[in-house]
């Protein structure tokens, strides 16, 4: 489940994530992701699924991620808790729901945890605020 890839972006980190998608019978299928954050955006991750369809982001909060990675964490359509994979291995289990259906995916604590850790030296916790551009934000609203 390793990563293929780290990049290192202006105000940008991506890192490519093996994840095990788990069928309903709890096989698991390989997905390649890309783990994403931006400064610009800084308190949240964007995990996108590679798929022959084409890609699909799901976006939610990265203190849900970082809590996910030592104990149980999320309410409704994003749940992040750690778990052992049959070899005893840490991962992280990602659980996403939305009407269309339900996805159970794990990856490799140790890819995710590289991946925060690189996160969190472009944007420190509770430093989040500090990097939101209120202006931007406001106009967008208003256009």
């Amino acid at each position: 489940m390793a990563g293929r890839y780290d990049r290192r972006l202006v105000g940008a980190v991506e890192q490519e994530i093996t994840m095990q998608c788990l069928d309903s019978l709890g096989r698991a299928h390989a997905m390649e992701t890309v783990f994403a954050y931006r400064e610009d955006d800084p308190f949240a991750v964007t995990i996108t699924f590679r798929t022959h369809e084409g890609d699909l982001p799901w976006t939610f909060s990265r203190e849900l991620l970082v809590t996910g990675l030592t104990e149980p964490a999320g309410l409704g359509d994003v749940l992040v808790r750690p778990e052992a994979d049959d070899r005893g291995q840490a991962v992280v289990l990602v659980e996403l729901s939305s009407p269309d259906g339900h996805l159970a995916t794990r990856a490799c604590a140790r890819d995710v945890r590289r991946f925060l850790r690189r996160s969190l030296s472009l944007v420190p916790a509770g430093e989040e605020a500090q990097h939101l551009r209120l202006d931007t934000i406001i106009g967008q609203l208003l256009a």
